[in-house]
């Protein structure tokens, strides 16, 4: 039953966005900090939650927090590279908020040279291909599953 209501009486959510980057074949994880609240020391995709919006309608909404997530946190640019819709869920975080995730998946450009940018949330950045992301211990399997269907959105059911 949802408890987090609107003024208005309707159910409230977070949204949050997640970003699995790859390029050549592997795939671009951070490992969240360990000062991060929730799955800290584990690996993830590039992400966090939508920010309260100025304005009365903003296009786009989801790609905007996808491509500014990936800035803050790798600082990467991912200007017009195309995001390709992966999935979404819906989940109860830690302290009771109802989320709904969204997962896309993008090509990492080329000149691209990520770091941890914000130490707060990224302890460090790996880059894996889905074999290895796959046997790694500190892959949470609601990311395996989001990453299993990155790999199938990037290069098809063959890859």
């Amino acid at each position: 039953m949802i408890e987090q209501l609107t003024p208005g009486g309707r159910p409230a959510f977070v949204v949050n966005v997640e970003v699995h980057l790859h390029r050549d074949g592997r795939w671009l994880l951070i490992r969240r900090s360990e000062r991060e609240a929730r799955a800290a020391g584990l690996l993830s995709g590039v992400g966090g939650k939508v920010d309260l919006p100025v304005g009365p309608v903003i296009p786009d909404i989801l790609e905007q927090t996808a491509r500014r997530e990936v800035a803050e946190e790798i600082n990467v640019d991912l200007t017009g590279v195309p995001l390709t819709y992966v999935e979404s869920s819906l989940f109860t975080a830690d302290g009771g908020d109802l989320v709904v995730n969204v997962v896309f998946a993008a090509a990492l450009p080329a000149d691209a040279e990520p770091v941890p940018a914000s130490p707060d949330e990224v302890a460090d950045i790996v880059h894996l291909t889905f074999a290895e992301a796959d046997a790694d211990p500190n892959l949470p399997p609601w990311i395996r599953r989001s990453l299993r269907l990155a790999v199938t959105a990037a290069y098809g059911s063959g890859a």
